[in-house]
């Protein structure tokens, strides 16, 4: 009997887990601008307004930006994770 109930056993094929940190961060990368977008009542005011353009719009805007810098990280992390798996070169 085993001392770990939680422990798992160990995979025969020797593959590491699929759901890892790393993975959770690509996934988190992803998830954060559809929340960020989907929560209007947040962002849906004037108030307070950047260079005349009121919030909402500036707002908007600005996820364009994080979402394409989130978007980036996550392929690069997607990118460091398959390499690892397959046992490449480090990035």
């Amino acid at each position: 009997m085993s001392a770990d109930p939680e422990a798992k056993p160990a995979d025969p094929e020797g593959k590491p887990p699929t759901v890892t940190p790393v993975r959770v961060v690509i996934a988190l990368c992803l998830i954060a601008p559809f929340v960020a977008m989907l929560w209007v009542s947040s962002y849906a005011k004037i108030d307070p307004a950047f260079i005349g353009i009121p919030f909402f719009y500036w707002y908007q805007m600005l996820w364009v930006l994080i979402s394409t810098a989130l978007t980036m990280t996550a392929y690069k992390l997607w990118q460091r994770d398959q390499r690892a798996r397959k046992g490449g070169a480090s990035a």
